[in-house]
């Protein structure tokens, strides 16, 4: 399905290598293999990805008991990051209200429809599912994370959406695809890449000409082009390298190749939009932030915002 310029043999490789991995007997890979085993015996008669809440069943196709156990199947992914999910009934309330950054993006999404898509650290697919109203031709999830990957492949099991796929992949290895996707989201990833502007080279090269990138931030308020190097987290967050103002990305974009560069949309982090939840227990945006100063993380540094910016290859 892929176009003949991908890296085919390289690729291959990197799959195998990784499916060995994951594929071991070890705790760690159990932990999460073992729900996704349980969950695939089920098939949802009724899907819909239309809506802020991606729907896979109804109550009513499950006995009470089979729901109680998919119910504990589902904890065993916690903590839920992305979501709203309804699953057979279960309703998943997870941390990020993620269909309002959908409904941020939806007026600038291009035409997805027959489309190659990657969506790059895709986390359990929320976005993934709601792409597929569109109908595109595939929407490939690149997910590291084995927690993720595994929560990913029991929601499609049950969902049987051909569209959709995973891979254990990171941003590192989007530059195999290489003029391979007419789009390609990249939502809270960049912050957490040591050279950004070389990601977001790679993620140019692996978008076909004409193709979109749709990318979206963790940022600091301001104007000016201009990015804060964290000393060692930022809102308690380890592996934060630059944090960039809205324009400072807009010029990163610009120095990969990037043209027709849009700023859509910017605004400010709340424990509104993102907080604990029965299905994340840990600590969330109220425990990141000065408890005497909102402005300011708990390191003291600015609090953040969200941006949103589009570009094209041209």
């Amino acid at each position: 399905m892929l176009p003949s310029s991908a890296h085919f043999d390289e690729i291959a490789e990197l799959h195998q290598t990784r499916q060995r991995w994951i594929n071991q007997e070890k705790k760690g890979f159990l932990r999460y293999r073992t729900p996704l085993q349980y969950l695939s015996q089920f098939n949802a008669g009724h899907v819909d990805c239309c809506g802020d809440i991606v729907t896979i069943g109804k109550s009513d196709e499950i006995s009470p008991s089979e729901q109680k156990e998919i119910r504990d199947r589902l904890k065993e992914f916690m903590p839920w990051r992305k979501g709203p999910f309804t699953v057979f009934g279960i309703d998943i309330d997870a941390e990020w209200r993620s269909e309002r950054k959908w409904q941020r993006i939806i007026p600038k999404l291009p035409d997805l429809n027959g489309k190659i898509i990657a969506d790059i650290g895709c986390n359990n697919g929320y976005y993934m599912f709601r792409m597929t109203a569109s109908e595109p031709e595939l929407v490939l999830g690149f997910e590291p994370s084995v927690q993720h990957y595994y929560c990913f492949r029991a929601l499609n099991s049950m969902a049987g959406l051909k569209r959709l796929d995973i891979d254990l992949l990171g941003v590192e290895h989007i530059h195999y695809f290489e003029s391979c996707f007419d789009v390609i989201f990249l939502m809270g990833i960049i912050y957490h890449r040591p050279s950004p502007i070389d990601t977001l080279r790679d993620i140019f090269t692996a978008l076909q000409p004409g193709g979109t990138l749709i990318i979206e931030s963790q940022a600091i308020p301001g104007q000016e082009p201009m990015a804060l190097f964290p000393d060692k987290t930022y809102a308690k967050v380890p592996g934060t390298y630059f944090v960039p103002t809205g324009s400072c990305l807009g010029n990163w974009m610009k120095k990969a190749g990037f043209k027709d560069i849009d700023f859509f949309h910017s605004h400010p982090m709340s424990n509104d939009e993102q907080r604990r939840t029965d299905w994340m227990q840990f600590e969330s945006y109220e425990d990141f932030i000065d408890i005497n100063n909102p402005h300011r993380t708990v390191e003291g540094y600015p609090a953040p915002c969200r941006v949103f910016l589009k570009g094209r290859k041209i």
